[in-house]
This record gives structure tokens, sequence and C-alpha cells, in this order.
């Protein structure tokens, strides 16, 4: 999913979403020449009807108010704060956003796709009634929402972004048949300070959140094995028909808004598990997303390459040398070197989660309370 109006989602020059990092991604995807071995489309602004199956009226108007005169923001609806400053066209670039996830969905569900990418969707932290963290409407909860309109009795949502889906898990707090799966740094060191283990579903769908909460510091090794601890068990008990995922690349350890170590390659490792467990357990159904990013250089457009890459069955070879049009292209914009490989040179590996655990090991320690917190309420076993 691409159109070039997406790069109108600006809270200005002084902000870190600088929409540069979605025009240098879709930049890369076409050096690579992805854009010509898979179908590129161009949703629709979602309509008022699409936004409130997640979001309230008042703050869909509120949204349109402040879009029409920015200077009007006050800080209510999260609306002119810091996070999230009130810009002209507000609305209409967050309701394009909003469009092509929920485009792709459709797509999905109607069989025109097997996999589908909207990098520059993943706006995960948007409540019903409220902006927050950068996001305005919660486009990943919006396709979700979509999916159950059209019939599908189970969806699921893994977000590997750095900071804890709260948005989407929020949307579907009490309905079970949303399974909602974070893997994010832990909430005391991070916005938006939740996703405790503990947090694992409304009164109707307890066990539907999933929640592993990192320390600070973790690396690829860390992050792969509590990955792996969790999410694919949870997958193939769930069953789900649909497999929605949200790849945030601010696990970096180049990211400057948080405190994970990850490597670009890990990251890559861990798309590449989402397409398997799609296939595995959702009929190869898939919708993955961005999400946050702050190397918006660096890090973000090698990442979500790698992700539209692998999504399009044309994956890329880490070590492949970076085409020299775009690495031009990011001087002429940016006035920054560009990076030379698709890779940081890393090998990612990870202990097998049944090989048994350390209850002493900070990273097995997350994964115990999330498993213990989770998997009985499913009937599975810790």
């Amino acid at each position: 999913m691409w159109d070039e109006a997406v790069t109108k989602y600006d809270f200005g020059p002084s902000h870190p979403m600088d929409p540069v990092r979605l025009a240098l991604t879709m930049g890369l995807v076409r050096a690579f020449g992805l854009d010509r071995a898979m179908e590129v489309r161009a949703g629709r602004q979602a309509g008022d009807s699409t936004l409130r199956l997640v979001h309230r009226e008042d703050y869909v108007a509120a949204v349109r108010a402040v879009s029409a005169d920015p200077g009007a923001a006050d800080g209510s609806y999260g609306l002119g704060t810091t996070d999230d400053p009130a810009f002209h066209g507000m609305h209409e670039a967050s309701a394009l956003i909003a469009g092509q996830s929920v485009a792709a969905a459709e797509a999905i569900w109607r069989g025109e796709a097997d996999h589908a990418v909207n990098f520059a969707g993943g706006l995960h932290h948007a409540m019903p009634g409220g902006a927050a963290g950068f996001c305005v409407y919660n486009d990943a909860a919006l396709a979700v929402a979509r999916l159950l309109e059209l019939g599908a009795e189970r969806v699921a949502y893994v977000d590997v972004d750095v900071h804890h889906g709260d948005g989407v898990q929020a949307a579907f707090w009490n309905d079970p048949r949303v399974l909602t799966v974070s893997l994010h740094e832990h909430p005391r060191t991070l916005f938006p300070q939740t996703g405790w283990p503990e947090e694992t579903g409304g009164p109707a769908a307890e066990g539907s959140a999933v929640n592993i909460a990192l320390p600070a510091g973790t690396g690829d090794e860390g992050w792969l094995r509590a990955f792996h601890g969790v999410v694919p068990e949870l997958l193939a008990d769930f069953r789900p028909q649909v497999l929605v995922t949200q790849h945030g690349a601010d696990t970096h350890f180049e990211d400057p808004l948080a405190h994970l170590a990850v490597s670009l390659d890990a990251q890559r490792a861990v798309q590449e598990a989402c397409h398997e467990l799609a296939h595995a357990h959702a009929d190869g159904r898939w919708l993955a997303l961005g999400g946050g990013g702050y190397a918006v250089v660096d890090v973000v457009p090698r990442s979500w390459t790698h992700l539209v890459a692998i999504a399009g069955h044309k994956p890329i070879d880490p070590e492949t040398a970076i085409p020299a049009s775009w690495r031009d292209e990011v001087y002429a914009r940016t006035r920054q070197l560009a990076p030379a490989r698709m890779t940081d040179g890393r090998v990612p590996q990870w202990p097998d989660w049944d090989a048994g655990y350390d209850p002493a090991d900070r990273i097995d320690q997350a994964v115990l309370a999330t498993r213990r917190a989770v998997f009985p309420l499913r009937g599975m076993l810790t």
C-alpha cells in the first residue's frame, strides 16, 4: 500500500516522526525493484463510518476541527500536545493512512492477496477518544475491526514495536475474537507505562491480551528468545484466520527514543518468523504494518524494505549492497550518509525455550511472567 500523500502526516520539522522515513523507505523499495515484483495499491481515506469502528464520533469531529484550524488546538483529545501537534490536513493524512490499512485488510479477506504491507501504518497508540504517542487514528485497530465486520471470527495482532501496543489492546480488551500480543520495553522505563504481564483482557475475554515486558538493554538474543518463547505457541492455540503484525523499528540500538539494543538483522528474523507463522496458522493471510522508528535514515528504510521483500516472497540477502541511486537520494534529501548494506553484521541466534530456562535470568523472568499470567487462562501449559 502506497500513496505519496501519506508523507503529509507531518508534525513539523522538530518532531522525531519525520515523514522522510516513509519516502526513503519507498525509495529503497523501488531501488530494489520490489514495486515491480508485486502490486502497489493506494487506498482511499477512511470515511467516518469506518473510523467509528474504533473511534468516537466526537473525537473524529475534534480531529476535523483542528485539521482545518490548527491554532484552535488546546490539548483536548490529545490534540495540540508536544507528542501530537496539530497541523493543517491532520484529518486527511491520518484518515489516508487508516484507509490504506483497512483496504489492505479487505484485500486479504476477499482473497485478492495473501499478504499486504502498509509501512506507513502501525499507529497503535491512538485511543477511541484521543490521540496519543504520535498517533491520531489507530489504523491497526481499524484494520482488525474491519476484518471482524467482514466476518472474521479470530484475528491475531502481534506488535513488536518497542512501545506497548496500548491502543489496539484497549480497542479489543473485552473481545475474545481478537488476540493481542505485544513485545515491548518494560513499562517502568518507557511510554506509555502500560503493558504489564498482568494485563490479560477483560471479563469476557480473559487471556486475549498478552504482554511481554522486556528490561531496558535487551539485545538480539533476549528479544528473539522472548518472541519465540511466547508467540508461536499462542498462535498455534488461537488459530487465527488473519495475522496482523506491527513492526515498529524503534527496538533498534540506534533509536533515540527507547532503550532496547536490537539489530536490523534480528528485526528481519522476526519479520521472517511472522511470515512463517501466518502460513502455519492463518492460511497465509498476513497484514504487516510499520510503526515507530526514529533513526530515519540508518534503520527505518532498511528494516521496512526487508519487510516488504519478505511479504513479497522476494527476500533480500542481508549482505546485499544498497543501490547507489538510493544512497544519492538519501544525501539529497537529508545531507546524511546512507548505510552501505542491508545488514548490521549480526547473525541472529537465540536459545530455544523448550531446552529449559534460567529463573535468575531477566529475560526468562519476563517470559515466565507472561506465560504464567496468560497460558492458564487459555488452558495451555506454562
